[in-house]
């Protein structure tokens, strides 16, 4: 699981948590069928209005010698679902392969956020991550 943080009104952060899949320099991650307040969601407001994104993803343990953390800054676009674009066709399918166990039956069907990464930054703690 990884958290995504996109820019709202007014410059203040909104902070999701997502599950994603990696290709090259390129993350995605996608509405799927987890409960949701609303339908119109905040992050893909805030990405069409300000594309600047950042993910983070992390391990915690109780291990401290153990802990690490990943992060991709970059920009982002929304893109149509799956079945309107085949560009999002190929990333459900990265998704579906990642998370078969809770995709498997249904895949996601809304929209996919595609985000080229800029820059990548970690840090990793002394033991072996």
């Amino acid at each position: 699981m990884a958290r995504l943080a996109t820019v709202g009104a007014g410059g203040r952060p909104h902070l999701v948590p997502v599950v994603f899949a990696l290709t090259g320099d390129t993350v995605a991650t996608a509405v799927d069928h987890k409960p949701k307040r609303s339908q119109r969601l905040r992050r893909l407001d805030n990405i069409r209005a300000n594309p600047a994104v950042c993910l983070l993803v992390d391990g915690y343990d109780e291990d401290w010698d153990v802990l690490w953390w990943a992060r991709a800054d970059g920009t982002a676009r929304v893109l149509p679902p799956a079945d309107e674009s085949a560009a999002s066709a190929a990333y459900v399918r990265l998704l579906a392969d990642k998370y078969a166990a809770q995709y498997a039956d249904r895949p996601p069907t809304g929209p996919v956020v595609e985000i080229a990464v800029d820059r990548w930054s970690g840090w990793q703690a002394t033991g072996t991550a």
